[in-house]
């Protein structure tokens, strides 16, 4: 769609003024596509067989409430069925959760830059998106943030790792954050990295959930599991929340085929090839960053899918331009994510991209 196009009816002014969520691009010559966040891998063992059993059934909605996947979930985090939310990925349930507590004039925190979606998500319900800006390593500034809460916030976005960034929040830091945060204030702690984390301090929503009746934890099938393109994400927290978030949802956006192909990657023999697989990302993340540390750019600390490689000013050392960056990516066949002004997420994918992501930004740097 064109952003420039007029409309024929008229239109709310905040919602034109508001860049829609743009997609990754895919390769339109040879290449890697590093954009999405996607797992490079084929499907655990067990998806394509769940999936093709429910190929008959497409004319029937998703079994009501889906209590089977619900329950598995609850097991793992030791909350009742009434605790766990099903949504068409975590996404979907980010929208709800604003939307539910966040009306016109209320404010909504996160921090920026984060997830691309977050501007947005206060628009249905006219609620007011407030960024505060991560600080000098790229990580949440919960000090900023605490600040920023007013009489007016309804819900506080935490993204970690942070998405584009790479950097976790601490859980020394987050009991302070927490501590300072109105108890009837929402906080979401959006985990759909989670799996990738290799940082013993990093916070773990399943070890504070109890601790917080105002958190709400989201994780997604999407990124360790694989699943991105059949859409569904679960959040965990008190019921009454859920309930009042299963209350804007769209009805029945989550397939069957969604849930069976969940259900077949949480069996043990899914969990424990994933597990391999999740290390071997992590791996190649570490690496990947390491050498690009070795060309002399500052890339933060990495603990999702993705490394970060942030823009630097006119004269200073290092990459430069988002994106000048990325149009070189580009015209090698291979597609990241720039953030103007901000810097560049590069998705680890296949082991063959690496030597790529590499040769294309050495090239970039070379006088």
């Amino acid at each position: 769609m064109s952003e420039n196009a007029a409309s024929p009816v008229r239109l709310r002014p905040e919602v034109l003024a508001t860049p829609a969520y743009r997609q990754g691009a895919t390769p339109t010559k040879p290449g890697f596509k590093l954009s999405s966040n996607e797992n490079p891998f084929d499907p655990l063992p067990g998806v394509l067989e769940a999936i093709a059993g429910r190929a008959e059934q497409t004319n029937r909605y998703g079994a009501a409430a889906m209590p089977e996947l619900r329950a598995t979930l609850a097991g793992f985090f030791g909350v009742s069925l009434d605790g766990v939310h099903l949504g068409a990925g975590s996404v979907a349930i980010l929208y709800q959760l604003v939307q539910a507590a966040a009306g016109p004039g209320d404010e909504y925190l996160y921090a920026w830059p984060s997830f691309e979606a977050y501007p947005a998500m206060g628009l249905a319900s006219g609620a007011i998106p407030v960024a505060v800006p991560l600080n000098d390593r790229a990580e949440h500034d919960l000090n900023a943030m605490a600040a920023a809460i007013t009489d007016r916030t309804r819900v506080v976005l935490l993204c970690t790792p942070n998405n584009p960034t790479g950097p976790t929040i601490r859980r020394a830091d987050f009991d302070r954050f927490m501590a300072s945060v109105p108890s009837d204030t929402l906080v979401v702690l959006d985990e759909a990295y989670r799996e990738f984390v290799t940082d013993p301090d990093a916070v773990r929503g399943e070890d504070v959930l109890r601790s917080h009746r105002n958190l709400v934890v989201l994780r997604t099938f999407s990124k360790a599991y694989g699943l991105a393109g059949l859409r569904i994400g679960y959040g965990v927290g008190d019921p009454a929340i859920l309930t009042a978030a299963a209350s804007v949802s769209i009805p029945l956006s989550v397939t069957g085929i969604a849930e069976s192909a969940a259900l077949a990657s949480l069996t043990p023999e899914a969990r424990a090839v994933g597990a391999e697989r999740i290390a071997e990302l992590a791996a190649r993340r570490d690496a990947l960053a390491a050498a690009l540390r070795e060309l002399g750019i500052a890339v933060p600390e990495a603990q999702g899918n993705f490394v970060w490689i942030p823009e630097t000013a006119p004269g200073e050392r290092g990459v430069g331009s988002a994106l000048a960056l990325a149009a070189d990516f580009a015209e090698a066949g291979t597609l990241v994510r720039p953030f103007a002004g901000h810097g560049v997420r590069v998705s680890v994918g296949e082991a063959e991209s690496v030597p790529e992501v590499l040769r294309i930004v050495a090239a970039h740097l070379a006088p």
